[in-house]
């Protein structure tokens, strides 16, 4: 993955100092909330499994999870471009910020389309509600080519996306991908 976002990271990077505080309390967020629902305590010693606080919420950010990410395994460019926001910001730990929705879907387009395939980690997908705005999903997942048919999955990766309602639509508009 790491070469799909690199190519843009260049003439991006003045755009990171501008994002930095908002990047910075969205993570403070996701450690916060990642710890209070891991899968393993090391104050008590028991198991603890995630399990949704809002069904509702949970089951909606999921189908839209699983409605994105078949666009993206299928090329779907259309419908990746529904699901972004206009206002798109991409975090990415290897390649910076990418703030340009049709950057996005022109380096989807360019890189991974008929080449990769993504898929989430089973068990692993987690949905916070964010009151008035929409929700935190958070997740692990691999990558694999579609080219190479010997190839094994990537590494799981941690993913954050932030959901933001708006009437009866949903759009994204964070991600925060971490290798």
């Amino acid at each position: 993955m790491m070469h799909i976002f690199s190519y843009f990271a260049f003439n991006l990077r003045h755009c990171a100092h501008q994002k930095a505080g908002l990047l910075v309390l969205v993570l403070i967020n996701v450690i916060v909330m990642t710890s209070c629902a891991t899968k393993s305590s090391s104050l008590i010693g028991e198991e603890s499994i995630y399990t949704p606080h809002d069904k509702e919420i949970y089951k909606k950010i999921a189908d839209l999870d699983s409605i994105f990410w078949k666009a993206y395994n299928d090329c779907d460019i259309e419908t990746q471009g529904r699901l972004y926001s206009d206002s798109i910001e991409f975090y990415h730990d290897q390649a910076g910020l990418i703030t340009s929705k049709q950057l996005i879907l022109d380096a989807t387009r360019a890189n991974i389309c008929g080449k990769i395939r993504r898929n989430l980690v089973k068990g692993s997908l987690e949905v916070y509600p964010i009151p008035g705005f929409g929700a935190v999903e958070i997740g692990k997942h691999t990558f694999q080519s579609t080219t190479d048919k010997d190839s094994t999955p990537s590494q799981p990766g941690n993913f954050v996306i932030i959901w933001k309602q708006v009437g009866n639509e949903w759009v994204i508009t964070q991600v925060i991908s971490l290798h």
